[in-house]
Order: C-alpha cells, then structure tokens, then sequence
C-alpha cells in the first residue's frame, strides 16, 4: 500500500504542473483508446479512496480516455 500524499502539498500549482506535464505524453498516447481499470481490495473498503478512485475515473474520461472498471482480478 502506497502512503496518501498530503492534500495541501498535492493541491500546490508547482506540484499540478509537473504532474501535468509527465501525464501529458500518455494522455496524448492514449486519448481515445478504451483501458481497463481494476477496483478492488482496500480501494474499495475505504470511503476516501472510494472518493478518490472515482474522481480519478472521471479525470481519465475528461482527457479522452475510456475508462472501463472492472471488479477483481487478483486475489
């Protein structure tokens, strides 16, 4: 399980921008093409990452990827 970042350090416009501009070349890569997304395990126990899982679902969407959710997959 990976450590949740701090909110406040997340949301800082320094940190939004190099997000961006790493995510940007597979946003490009990928616009328009169909991916499947696991969700499972603590992801889907815990009401924060439920929240969290959700609005990243939508960002996929946002930038033109087709996210398909899928139950499982493991053990």
């Amino acid at each position: 399980m990976t450590d949740t970042p701090d909110p406040a350090a997340v949301s800082s416009p320094a940190v939004k921008a190099a997000v961006l501009s790493e995510a940007l070349p597979y946003i490009r890569r990928f616009h328009g093409k169909t991916i499947v997304v696991k969700y499972g395990g603590n992801a889907m126990t815990e009401e924060a990452l439920q929240r969290s899982f959700a609005h990243d679902v939508v960002l996929l969407k946002l930038v033109g990827l087709n996210p398909v959710v899928v139950h499982g997959g493991g053990p």
